[in-house]
This record gives structure tokens, sequence and C-alpha cells, in this order.
């Protein structure tokens, strides 16, 4: 008879965070954790530290920052329908993301304007400001 496969009650906070799609590897996971841009219950873990549900993540990516609780465990990375059940994000933490996300739509890149080399226009108006 095999044996059924139950879902675990522990596990592996860099194997988590991979699993919920939160990084693309586990080495990127690990790294992360051991930078101190993931945290458990507001303190520095290392990545074999384990997770249960009802716990809580602080998660820094990039510019994005999360909280939130884990709400369940997977045995393997699957769909991201799926690693989104895995956790339930704090409404604060949503609406900080969410406003972040609008900022950052709203704020022009000064590098989105320039194309290329200064044209001749540009580069008169470029020596009359310099006064070359």
């Amino acid at each position: 008879m095999p044996a059924e496969k139950t879902p675990p009650d522990k596990m592996r906070l860099d194997k988590w965070l991979w699993a919920a799609r939160f990084f693309k590897t586990r080495s990127l996971a690990t790294q992360a954790i051991e930078h101190g841009r993931v945290k458990l219950a507001g303190e520095r873990v290392k990545p074999a530290r384990e997770v249960r549900p009802g716990d809580r993540l602080d998660i820094h990516v990039g510019e994005s920052a999360w909280t939130l609780t884990v709400r369940a465990l997977a045995m393997q990375r699957g769909p991201a329908p799926l690693a989104q059940a895995l956790y339930e994000e704090d409404p604060d933490s949503c609406a900080r993301r969410q406003q972040q996300a609008r900022d950052r739509k709203l704020a022009a890149s000064p590098a989105a304007a320039i194309k290329g080399r200064p044209t001749k226009r540009d580069r008169r108006q470029i020596h009359r400001f310099t006064g070359e």
C-alpha cells in the first residue's frame, strides 16, 4: 500500500519562499534571507529555519515589501494561483505596494527622454549653458 502524501506541518523557510514564488530559485531565496531581506516575526533568521502556518513574514524584494501570514505549506512549487493560496498578505502591505506602483508609474524616468546622442540643437544648448 503506497504511503499517502499529507501536507507537512513545517518546512524550511527558503524552500517555502521558492514554492510561494517570491524567488525564482532556492539559492536566491537563501541569499535574500542571509542578507536580512526576509524576517520571521520581525527577526533575522537563517534559511534552514522552519516555517509553520500562522507565522508572520516580512519580505523585501527590490523596491517591493510584503508583510504576510503563512497560510499553508507546499511540497513542491506549483502554478501561481496555488502559490498565492500559500499566504495571506496584510491589507496595509497590499495598499502600500499598490501606492508604490502608482508612484512609479506617474514618476517619469529621466533617462526615458534621452534617446541616443545629442542633436545639433541640443549640443548648442549644452555649449550655451556650460559657457564653452
